[in-house]
């Protein structure tokens, strides 16, 4: 980290002579003495490293860290290779934030813009932003960049994250866009009632896949149903899945969000993460946030620049659309690499494995008395069951040998349900073991 020493006492005497000053007081000297700091912060001595280093790894200690995991829930445990935190690691990109002197920093904005392409990529749109906070953000900004004049209105499929429901619910408190929820029929967004709900002032409709309950939506169906109107379809994707399913711009899609943790990014007790967002050339200018464009400079070299937004527009809050005006970076940055170091068969297989092992994990579990499938559509890599007995004993016993079970649903409807999760990362072996032990628990 040598460039981000600060500077030493020799140096700092040097600016103040360059500036005619001779101390750092003088330097200061327009500040009223009252409101001066005139004795030492009251904080405790400072630590050595090697007592930092020791202080840290003992709270770290009360954390729980599972050797198997079989949850979900929009954050995923997956494989990462060992070139992604060796390139990410680099001092030349370890800072989490957009420079403000964008255009003198071509090497961040060079993997700001190899992010937006392989986003699009991805999702087969044709503009990407350099990311947002998460998920759940992409899709509250998503909704609120389709509003109009005339449609104010957005529909919610009632089988999105809970939590982005709530995210969008927040994001849009105080505007006068109002949502509604598309009630849900065996876990898949009710078409029938979609149909019923669609008007003139609806703005936008957003529906998940796969859904919160890892089943498959019928997305070619919902988008016909969409085509030719000027109501925007949304949907909110797990990265790893377009691997081997369709890609939203096949769906008719206009907006295409998610969570781009999966994409290289540890679980991290939950953050931080990345939202990414992509939508179509006609959207473009509605998009949040900052976008990297491609140019040459006056010397004909390929050059980088922040284009089509300014960081301004959005401090005028009573014209801006949203107030993002930043980006994550680093994480974007961490994505890019895992999506290279990937490529489409090593995606392919990361995909093609978390399915196969749901799959194989559903029809152990159901071996159980008293485990059965919720739902019987199709499903990714996430599905729900019941159990056989409390599930909060269930997960309890997983947890005493170091298993995180499934997630535990809330709500009458799936009370005593678990929602669980395969990776590529998970063996047959720690399914097979955890099968056991859900046997043994009587």
């Amino acid at each position: 980290m040598g460039t981000y020493v600060p500077n030493t006492t020799t140096e700092q005497q040097k600016m103040l002579n360059a500036i005619g000053l001779s101390t750092m007081d003088e330097l200061f000297d327009v500040i009223p003495n009252d409101v001066k700091l005139n004795a030492p912060l009251d904080i405790p001595k400072g630590m050595s490293e090697m007592e930092v280093s020791y202080k840290m790894k003992k709270i770290a200690g009360k954390n729980k860290v599972y050797d198997t995991i079989f949850r979900g829930c929009g954050a995923y445990r997956h494989y990462i290779p060992a070139i992604v935190k060796q390139v990410t690691s680099k001092e030349e990109f370890i800072t989490a934030y957009t420079p403000y002197q964008a255009e003198i920093s071509q090497g961040i904005l060079q993997s700001i813009f190899e992010y937006q392409t392989m986003i699009c990529e991805l999702t087969g749109m044709q503009v990407s932003n350099a990311s947002v906070y998460d998920g759940s953000t992409a899709a509250a900004e998503a909704v609120i960049m389709s509003k109009d004049r005339k449609r104010n209105k957005a529909l919610v499929s009632a089988s999105v994250n809970p939590m982005t429901i709530e995210t969008i619910r927040t994001y849009i408190a105080g505007t006068d866009i109002e949502m509604e929820i598309i009630p849900e029929k065996d876990g898949l967004t009710d078409i029938e009632s979609l149909k019923k709900m669609l008007g003139d002032d609806t703005a936008c409709v957003l529906i998940q896949q796969p859904n919160f309950y890892g089943l498959l939506e019928d997305g070619d169906t919902i988008g016909g149903i969409m085509a030719n109107t000027d109501i925007k379809y949304i949907m909110s994707c797990n990265p790893i899945s377009l691997g081997i399913l369709k890609a939203p711009a096949e769906y008719g899609v206009d907006i295409a969000v998610g969570e781009g943790q999966p994409l290289g990014i540890g679980l991290s007790f939950g953050g931080p993460y990345l939202g990414f967002m992509a939508t179509t050339d006609k959207l473009m200018r509605r998009l949040p946030g900052r976008i990297v464009g491609e140019t040459r400079d006056s010397k004909g070299r390929r050059a980088f620049v922040l284009t089509l937004q300014a960081r301004e527009q959005h401090i005028r809050r009573e014209k801006a659309s949203s107030n993002i005006c930043s980006n994550q970076a680093l994480c974007a940055m961490t994505a890019a690499v895992y999506l290279a170091a990937m490529g489409r068969e090593g995606l392919a297989q990361a995909a093609k494995l978390s399915m196969s092992k749901a799959h194989y994990l559903a029809e152990r579990l159901c071996e159980i008395d008293g485990y059965e499938l919720v739902y019987k559509g199709e499903f990714f890599n996430e599905f729900v069951t019941t159990v056989n007995t409390d599930a909060d004993r269930v997960l309890s016993v997983l947890s005493e040998h170091e298993i995180l079970g499934g997630y535990p649903l809330k709500g009458q409807k799936h009370k005593g349900h678990l929602l669980w999760c395969a990776t590529e990362v998970n063996t047959k072996e720690e399914i097979d073991t955890m099968i056991q032990i859900l046997k043994d628990i009587k």
